[in-house]
């Protein structure tokens, strides 16, 4: 840092101090491969319920692997972002992330678990889409505010498929497919475009 220009110091400085407080390796890669995992996922799951084969298990199977896809890909593509910024993935801020978005992702997986249980699959897809935006919102004081947009967008499609039941399957391809690949176009132009 130089006395020259007193603006450029100030902006280093926010620099260096958001760089310790946010994690900022969440790839745009990995929203837009979520998001093709989960149109993926929705288009399988329009074809079993298109034949007539209300199996709420292979839906619930589904979600798990399109889920469990998009985290390792997300996991995977962070780590090689980081490595390549001359970072650790599981710094301080990235377990803060961790801890604030899981929180309300277990509430919401053991939620889910308690209405497939209880025979209400109606509201599976606005649950999963209701308790994912809580936790973005819950996250997005640890990373790119932006994610904080993405949940609440979530949230309202999470009331807006609880509302008109049958819909599920459409709104998760929305908040899960479409959402993602938009905020993933969002965060390379904003924060990757060279």
């Amino acid at each position: 840092m130089t006395t020259q220009n007193p603006l450029s110091d100030l902006a280093e400085i926010r620099s260096i101090m958001e760089r310790s407080t946010k994690f900022l390796s969440l790839s745009a890669a990995s929203a837009v491969t979520a998001g093709m995992y989960a149109l993926g996922g929705a288009a399988l799951g329009w074809n079993i319920l298109r034949k007539g084969a209300h199996k709420p298990v292979q839906l619930l199977f589904i979600a798990g692997v399109v889920f469990l896809l998009a985290f390792v890909t997300a996991t995977w593509l962070s780590y090689r972002k980081a490595g390549k910024a001359g970072q650790k993935l599981w710094n301080r801020p990235a377990i803060r992330l961790f801890i604030n978005f899981a929180i309300p992702m277990v509430a919401g997986g053991t939620f889910v678990l308690i209405l497939y249980a209880r025979g209400f699959y109606s509201l599976i897809a606005a649950s999963t889409l209701l308790f994912y935006g809580l936790a973005l919102l819950n996250a997005g004081n640890f990373t790119f505010s932006d994610i904080r947009t993405l949940g609440i967008a979530q949230i309202a499609l999470g009331l807006l498929a609880a509302a008109l039941p049958g819909q599920g399957l459409l709104f998760w391809a929305l908040g899960f497919g479409v959402l993602h690949i938009l905020y993933g176009g969002i965060l390379y132009w904003k924060y990757e475009k060279p």
